[in-house]
């Protein structure tokens, strides 16, 4: 509890004083036209509001608008408007207002945006949808009518991870998870790289506090030594650019704990392995924009006459912005150490759109720029995507994602027209992304006047020509050659004709089926098929039969049985120990009897007896005692236990995480498989040194082993029954003595 929640009022209202006070210092030393009167309402108006309301750390509940509007204006730049709709963001999801109230008070404009950000309930995915998937669809759907929305929500979500200690530890699992799966991505893709970087490196606080403690600690005791070698690297620089009469800073940008820990989970490396911990930035002050790409090129000329430049690390983002408005020119190049070394080049204009985005400086019905005309195109995306979106949450969040995250290329038309689309699109994106009909009558295309099909995956800088037939028809597996959500979205409406036929052909089929055995089609009955074939719904399973992916037989009924006297089925029970099926006139067993519910609000301890266990370990990341985990508790109410950082487990975090329960390993003496990858240099023996340290020094029971040599370099997997994490620690440090490893690695299975 904070202290705040003793102090007396009068120091209450004092710290809430300072702390608005705090806010209008900010907006009043900002290029913005000056409007206190309206800030000034909309603040004793919030405070009227939350009067009495706390915060669950003990702090008055204004003050969360209030830093909700300090970052809008102080970290945004963001104007008046923008502060009126942060201090009044939550006053009629939490207080008796209404939008009306907010639109007599405060006019339509604010009104508006104050709505745009209000949560709201039930809505598109039905009763049992995710809530966080529908809010989503909500803010996006606002974006196209003002940016403002979405940039007030980030500012939100930003000081509740700031202040994400005071919640309980599964709200910290679901709150960081669902931040870093939407919100950080979406920040990533308007631009505004410090709020994303801040938000990833808080979630990684929450969900790996030990592993970010650990690289916090090492940046800080490797300070010293990173700056002089900086400094030695940059003195030459400086006084070139002391010569090119320019007013710059020069500075190293230190990557985030969550980058770095990203890259040592990509790479497999420890810390002092991983070399490009920071970037040297160049950021120069031109008054004339038109002189911004002339001085960025000056200067690359300048610095590679100093170092030697590495030729296939060069990112030219001035002559082709990123969609998210990004420019910078980025070069590498080898510093004094023998080290690479990037250097990032921008103007004082780039480096500010490039810290909070282009989207801050939105002009709002004065015109566009060319900036804002990219973005326009990109809210005009999401609204497609909007138009027919999914019923299922996941498939919807994951469709948004798609354009959210997405490393982009730049590609052209036979007739110049450049498109910037995802990584590893397809000509069949550029069809789709053209128009619906060019996609779906898609044939192939020529890529730079070479003849390609329509799955050929594009690079930057590809002119594509798309060629079409009228006999043509979508196919569903176009699907999977399609990576633009707009391309994904355009298909499926093109299907959903033939689609309907489909569905009501293979709900005939199914019902004779049924008929021919004498069982009625009851909502049990299609349950149990729907789960023996793994489909999705009714209709999926209709769509499956009708396409003749399911073939019609009576296996298909091997889940269903009908009594001789009438249509009553029987249900089958399974031993889960592998016993043989259950009569239905036989007592149940104990194992069948139905779980007790998981409390998902205390610690889920992890056991094993008797070779039984009270979880099930997911097949996606195989998690072992020592790793950070978090439980999911599925409909039959069994605990899947995942890594913190499992793809799946991070989805399920974000749409799901009323199921998720904070979970402890206990000390059983169970066994866990686990995979250690090995690399080095291939000599005579190295093999049996490698069994002996497993098998009879560390007494590992090792259960296979699949070794590869290739021109004097072998790589090895084994695949080990261990205790914990700390084993195979071990084992990877023992592995790493022996002469010629030159990493050993756990990996997952």
């Amino acid at each position: 509890m904070s202290t705040s929640n003793k102090s007396t009022p009068e120091q209450e209202a004092a710290l809430i004083e300072a702390a608005y006070q705090h806010l209008l210092m900010g907006y009043l030393n900002s290029n913005h036209r000056k409007k206190i009167e309206i800030i000034e309402k909309a603040y004793h108006f919030a405070r009227n509001a939350h009067e009495g309301i706390r915060r669950r750390s003990g702090e008055p509940y204004t003050m969360h608008p209030i830093a909700v509007a300090t970052i809008v204006s102080r970290e945004m730049g963001l104007g008046s408007t923008s502060i009126c709709a942060a201090l009044l963001h939550d006053v009629v999801e939490d207080t008796e207002y209404t939008i009306e109230d907010i639109e007599v008070q405060f006019g339509p404009k604010i009104a508006r945006i104050v709505e745009g950000l209000t949560k709201i309930s039930g809505g598109i995915f039905g009763s049992n949808a995710s809530a966080q998937a529908e809010n989503f669809r909500k803010l996006l759907l606002t974006m196209s009518d003002d940016i403002r929305v979405v940039l007030i929500k980030m500012a939100d979500r930003l000081h509740n991870m700031r202040t994400l200690d005071s919640m309980p530890p599964q709200k910290q699992f679901k709150i960081a998870g669902e931040t870093l799966y939407i919100y950080a991505p979406l920040a990533h893709r308007l631009g505004l790289f410090a709020v994303k970087t801040e938000l990833e490196d808080l979630s990684f606080k929450y969900e790996h506090p030990e592993a970010h403690a650990a690289i916090a600690e090492q940046i800080i005791t490797s300070e010293a030594k990173r700056n002089e070698i900086f400094d030695r690297f940059a003195a030459p620089i400086r006084e070139r650019l002391d010569k090119m009469g320019l007013t710059y800073e020069f500075r190293a940008r230190v990557k985030s704990c969550y980058s770095i820990w990203k890259k040592m989970q990509a790479k497999r490396i420890p810390f002092e392995e991983v070399y490009d911990l920071y970037a040297a930035r160049i950021v120069f002050e031109c008054p004339n924009e038109a002189d911004e790409k002339r001085i960025c090129w000056n200067i690359y000329s300048e610095i590679t006459d100093l170092y030697r430049l590495h030729p296939d690390r060069v990112r030219d983002w001035i002559s082709t912005p990123k969609a998210n408005g990004y420019r910078a020119l980025h070069i590498t190049v080898m510093g004094p150490d023998g080290k690479w070394v990037e250097v990032q080049i921008r103007s004082r204009h780039m480096d500010d759109i490039a810290e909070r985005g282009f989207a801050a400086h939105w002009k709002y019905k004065i015109g566009e720029g060319e900036e804002e005309s990219e973005l326009a195109a990109w809210l005009q995306t999401i609204e497609d995507i909007l138009k027919n979106p999914e019923p299922n949450a996941l498939d919807f969040l994951d469709t948004i994602k798609l354009n959210l995250f997405s490393s982009e290329i730049v590609v052209f038309t036979p007739k110049g027209e450049m498109l910037t689309l995802p990584k590893d699109s397809s000509v069949l994106d550029v069809a789709f992304t053209l128009h619906t009909e060019l996609g779906t009558h898609c044939i192939a295309g020529k890529v730079n006047h070479k003849l390609v099909p329509l799955s050929h995956r594009l690079a930057s800088g590809d002119q594509v020509e798309v060629l079409t037939s009228h006999t043509q028809q979508p196919k569903a597996e176009w699907n999977k050659y399609l990576v633009t959500a707009k391309g994904k979205t355009r298909l499926r409406s093109a299907l959903k004709h033939d689609r309907r036929m489909i569905i009501d052909r293979g709900e005939r089929r199914l019902q004779t089926l049924l008929a021919e055995h004498n069982v009625e089609p009851t909502g049990e009955v299609l349950s149990r098929i729907i789960s023996a074939e793994h489909a999705q719904n009714k209709e999926d399973l209709y769509f499956m039969i009708g396409n003749d992916e399911i073939a019609l037989s009576d296996q298909l009924l091997k889940s269903v049985r009908p009594r001789q006297e009438g249509n009553v089925f029987t249900r089958l029970w399974r031993n889960p120990f592998g016993g043989k099926t259950r009569k239905p006139d036989e007592a149940e067993p104990p194992t069948a009897n139905k779980k007790e519910a998981v409390d998902t609000k205390q610690v889920y301890v992890l056991s094993s007896q008797d070779g039984v266990s009270n979880y099930t370990i997911a097949s996606c990341c195989h998690p072992i005692p020592g790793d950070d985990v978090v439980g999911y508790v599925n409909e039959r109410n069994e605990v899947i236990v995942h890594k913190l950082d499992c793809p799946t487990a991070m989805r399920l975090k974000s749409v799901d995480g009323g199921r998720l329960v904070q979970t402890q390993w206990d000390t059983s003496s169970a066994r866990f498989p686990a995979t250690i990858h090995v690399e080095g240099i291939d000599r005579l023996g190295i093999l049996q040194e490698i069994i002996y340290i497993i098998s009879t020094n560390m007494a590992i029971n090792m259960r296979a082993l699949n070794i590869r040599a290739d021109q004097g370099v072998f790589k090895c997997d084994l695949n080990v029954l261990i205790a914990d994490v700390n084993v195979v620690t071990n084992l990877c440090k023992r592995l790493k003595r022996v002469k010629g490893v030159n990493m050993a690695t756990r990996v997952n299975s």
